[in-house]
């Protein structure tokens, strides 16, 4: 990769992601909650765009069907208004993640939205990967989309996966082939710490970009409880923003030219780029084949023999 003149710092942004414990279910007193904190990340610390978690206006695991859900979910245009009127007012970007409703009753889309610093809806993204226990076929309550699109804002061209989405790397890939540059990842993940941290990296890694990863803290409806620590990774993987298990927000500046060194603290030019040197005339379809992890069961195991004293 070759090394770019250094940028103005005119042209720096600061990026940020909120984390706070939602009220199961409570559309209404989440999004004044979301209201607050794009407050403070504009006024407090000049930023640019703002990240929530994943499934904010409810928690992830709302405990309803399908059916029950969509009845709760406002109609999305109403449900947008006072995040739109507060990012025009604030000159804000904002990622907000909400349930959707579809085009009839029971479709539910766990979809993330992104408003301009205008106050206009750009669209979504509708995850794509979604969690067994949310999928329908097993008594979830979402439908996965099937689209990637990018958003190309006058912060930098912005990309948007959700989650689970998160740990497969195609994702991640088609949204940086696409010109996303800066990634979002709003999620309520609950595996553990070293396996968010690690995703999180190798997305922004392998794929030359900076990742705001927000993640949820608090319980949902199922009283499922989550460990937040959200990150703000840069693109040669080094966390530049980390939160607590508790109500937090993260932000960073954004470095307008971090690939001309290999590593931070040195000088050593980078010389590679994940995207330009990709071997693609060597992938074959096996790559795209459809394939499960064949995991060898152990059979049962033997009662303990026991022994006389």
């Amino acid at each position: 990769m070759t090394r770019r003149p250094a940028s103005s710092r005119s042209s720096r942004v600061v990026v940020a992601g909120a984390q706070f414990a939602v009220v199961p279910n409570d559309i209404s007193t989440n999004l004044y909650r979301c209201v607050y904190f794009l407050r403070r990340a504009a006024e407090d610390v000049g930023a640019k765009l703002l990240v929530f978690p994943e499934s904010i206006t409810t928690g992830f695991n709302p405990n309803l069907p399908a059916d029950a859900l969509y009845e709760l979910l406002p109609p999305t245009e109403a449900m947008l208004k006072p995040i739109q009127r507060v990012c025009r007012e604030l000159k804000i970007h904002c990622v907000l993640p909400t349930y959707e409703r579809g085009a009839r009753r029971g479709i539910v889309y766990n979809s993330a939205f992104l408003i301009d610093a205008r106050g206009r809806n750009l669209g979504a993204y509708r995850k794509t990967h979604l969690f067994p226990t949310e999928r329908t076929a097993n008594k979830g309550w979402t439908t996965p989309g099937n689209r990637y699109p990018v958003f190309r804002t006058e912060i930098g061209t912005v990309g948007i996966h959700v989650c689970y989405d998160g740990d497969f790397p195609e994702v991640a890939r088609i949204l940086a082939v696409k010109g996303a540059r800066i990634l979002c990842r709003p999620a309520a993940l609950m595996r553990n710490f070293e396996i968010w941290e690690a995703s999180n990296k190798m997305r922004a890694y392998e794929n030359h970009v900076h990742h705001v990863a927000v993640n949820a803290i608090g319980s949902d409806a199922a009283h499922t409880t989550y460990f937040g620590h959200s990150m703000i990774v840069s693109p040669i993987a080094q966390t530049l923003a980390l939160a607590r298990a508790v109500d937090d927000l993260i932000y960073a500046e954004l470095d307008p030219d971090p690939f001309h060194c290999i590593t931070y603290g040195s000088d050593t030019p980078m010389q590679f780029d994940h995207l330009r040197d990709r071997n693609v005339k060597g992938y074959t379809k096996e790559l795209f084949a459809p394939a499960r992890v064949e995991v060898e069961r152990p059979g049962p195991r033997s009662a303990p023999r026991r022994t006389r004293g």
